[in-house]
């Protein structure tokens, strides 16, 4: 099985350093996903799910939602540009929205349920994560049966599609 996340950390307090930044970008730059999940919370079943996440161009963010009524997605842009896209329940893009790192951080915020995703800009891009838990792989995200599942071989197609 492919590793898509560090371990959590231990500890009262966290403070991501130089190395573990090195170490999620290189481990990114690896991954066949191309991204890799530094968690920061101190146990998967926090109330508040807080991640680092490491991406290169050309990982695949399948469209998706967070159908619970609790969870607000909030995502911070640290290093490198993202351009975001939220949907309509068809497919269609309803926002195009190009964020980047330069000066200020950019900063989004989702409501649950509505269909998103976003594409790659940069190499070695890095965002911050926050979204209320505890975290259920059953119930945290619905995907979009209009995209590509990530192993299909029409991703790079869906992509292309979105970057035009």
């Amino acid at each position: 099985m492919t590793k898509t996340a560090f371990q959590n950390p231990s500890g009262d307090f966290f403070h991501l350093t130089d190395e573990q930044i090195e170490s999620g970008l290189a481990a990114s730059r690896k991954s066949p996903r191309k991204r890799m999940i530094l968690p920061i919370q101190r146990q998967q079943e926090a109330e508040v799910q807080r991640l680092v996440n490491f991406l290169q161009p050309g990982t695949y963010i399948r469209p998706h939602k967070h159908p619970m009524p609790h969870a607000t997605e909030s995502i911070v842009l640290l290093k490198g540009a993202i351009r975001f896209f939220t949907f309509d329940g068809a497919g269609d893009v309803i926002t195009d929205q190009t964020l980047t790192s330069n000066g200020i951080p950019d900063v989004i915020d989702i409501e649950p349920g509505t269909w998103h995703s976003f594409l790659v800009q940069e190499s070695d891009t890095i965002i911050f994560e926050c979204k209320k838990g505890p975290y259920n792989a059953e119930t945290d995200k619905e995907f979009a049966e209009w995209a590509p599942d990530e192993n299909d071989e029409r991703v790079n197609e869906y992509m292309e599609t979105l970057a035009r």
